[in-house]
């Protein structure tokens, strides 16, 4: 059980996922054979990585922590982070609908909202009870105008 905690990190479960979704298509094949969707799936994924890296990004310049188990030195509400509250958790999301969407892979495409979940339960709602312990009003204003997801 202790090396499950130590697995327990937004990565580890956008591969877990990934890795389902590749092994459908080696195995099975792909669902689909058109060229926009798998275009498409490419777009998604390019603009996830871009989301996820910049996202991460502004961590290091606020010299915060970006693992998602340890309580934030600062309160990141600039950047992506105008626009949603967890820009690198969207970027994991995007990364595995557009690598669905390029592989044609149907379960890829099912673990889509899985994962959102999963992300939902797991990591944002502890770190925004985290960010409300340690930033309180300020947080709270954050959170009010600023959505969780976009």
């Amino acid at each position: 059980m202790r090396m499950l905690k130590h697995l327990d990190y937004p990565p580890v479960w956008l591969l877990a996922a990934l890795g389902i979704a590749r092994t459908e298509t080696w195995v099975l094949g792909r669902v689909h054979d058109v060229p926009a969707l798998t275009m498409s799936g490419d777009l998604l994924f390019w603009l996830g990585l871009a989301i996820l890296g910049v996202s991460a990004l502004s961590f290091l310049r606020a010299r915060s922590t970006i693992v998602p188990h340890q309580n934030p030195s600062a309160l990141i509400t600039t950047g992506l982070y105008r626009f949603s509250r967890n820009p690198i958790y969207l970027g994991d999301v995007l990364i595995l609908a557009g690598l669905a969407l390029s592989w044609g892979s149907f379960s890829g495409l099912v673990l889509v909202p899985v994962l959102a979940w999963v992300l939902t339960r797991r990591f944002i709602e502890p770190e925004e009870a985290r960010l409300r312990a340690a930033f309180g009003p300020q947080a709270d204003a954050y959170f009010a105008r600023t959505r969780r997801w976009l």
